[in-house]
């Protein structure tokens, strides 16, 4: 009895993980057709048509989660979200290049934020997905 409990627990909580990063990334996705202004200074100036990418960028995590709500498509769309955040890393390098403050001052944090958040939440973020492949 002990032992199904625990299944069941464990059970449980990998589905609230899983229902989680579904709504992370449709969140997070659709962000990025309300708030643009928001994403495209983060994107290096050494990438053309950042608006552009912007929005494949906002597509694409929509996709992904809707991916991940059926078990058919689970194992690819977990694929590609961590394929997707590794190319994100630009970015958050491109942030902490330019001092960790973009957008007429609009999005400013302390410099170890910048850094926390490429070194500590990112590969989170890819363990995160990958636990609920």
């Amino acid at each position: 009895m002990y032992n199904s409990l625990k299944i069941y627990q464990k059970t449980r909580l990998k589905v609230a993980f899983r229902w989680l990063l579904i709504l992370f990334y449709l969140v997070a996705g659709i962000n990025h057709f309300i708030h643009p202004q928001f994403y495209i200074p983060l994107i290096p100036p050494y990438f053309p048509y950042p608006d552009l990418i912007n929005l494949i960028s906002g597509a694409v995590e929509i996709l992904l989660a809707l991916g991940v709500l059926f078990s058919s498509t689970r194992k690819r769309a977990v694929q590609g979200i961590i394929l997707m955040l590794i190319a994100f890393i630009p970015s958050h390098v491109y942030f902490i290049e330019i001092g960790a403050c973009v957008g007429l001052q609009s999005l400013c944090t302390p410099i170890w934020v910048a850094w926390v958040r490429l070194l500590l939440i990112h590969p989170l973020l890819i363990v995160w997905a990958w636990s609920v492949r």
